[in-house]
């Protein structure tokens, strides 16, 4: 499953940027920045349901707008409309401020690093995966073959029980047999034998 992209934001010069990245990582390498703006606070994660559903249109292009407006984010964007007319615009004047960051329209090839970078991230998740998925495989085998050796020992022990049980109930029988025969041989002795002392007491 590819590794769920996230939106975040900053504004460099005279532009908002928004883009659609794995991760803050990518998201800094697409803007081209040279410093880690979310630890300055220049930059953030955003939940915008607008600004989100743009940007997951285009994953890994960087977005923009005017800095500070609410116009929607586009891949081309105009300058703010508080700077000064195209007409009185020059080379000289355009240049930023010293100190200040300096826009950078999104390139293929930034694109492409941060599509990469992205790719690295998911082929290296998708390896963990298999690898804990065939740890999981392997645990379940040994358990399957614990539980089928433990089984087959419960089956020979109910067996050998059973064959047991089945030699003591055939003694048991002959047993029986034997008490029935010895019962009916003494009563006919019991009877001759008691009839030889009537008559010796009678003579």
């Amino acid at each position: 499953m590819p590794r769920k992209l996230k939106v975040y934001v900053t504004s460099i010069g005279f532009f908002d940027l928004a883009i659609a990245a794995p991760s803050m990582k990518a998201a800094l390498a697409a803007w081209g920045a040279h410093s880690n703006l979310f630890h300055q606070n220049f930059a953030k994660e955003v939940q915008d349901a607008d600004t989100v559903k743009l940007a997951m249109k285009h994953p890994g292009i960087v977005l923009k707008r005017p800095v500070g407006s609410t116009k929607p984010f586009a891949e081309t964007s105009e300058l703010p409309d508080d700077l000064v007319s195209a007409d009185s615009r020059s080379k000289s004047n355009r240049r930023p401020r010293p100190n200040q960051p300096v826009a950078r329209k999104a390139s293929a090839t930034e694109a492409k690093k941060a599509s990469a970078a992205h790719e690295r991230e998911e082929r290296k998740r998708r390896e963990n995966d298999r690898r804990e998925e065939a740890k999981r495989a392997e645990a379940l085998r040994k358990r399957a073959a614990a539980v089928a050796e433990a089984e087959a020992r419960l089956e020979s022990a109910q067996t050998d029980h059973e064959g047991k049980l089945a030699e003591f109930a055939a003694s048991r029988d002959e047993l029986d047999r034997g008490e029935r025969d010895e019962s009916r041989r003494w009563e006919a002795e019991k009877r001759k034998l008691e009839a030889a002392v009537k008559k010796a007491r009678m003579s």
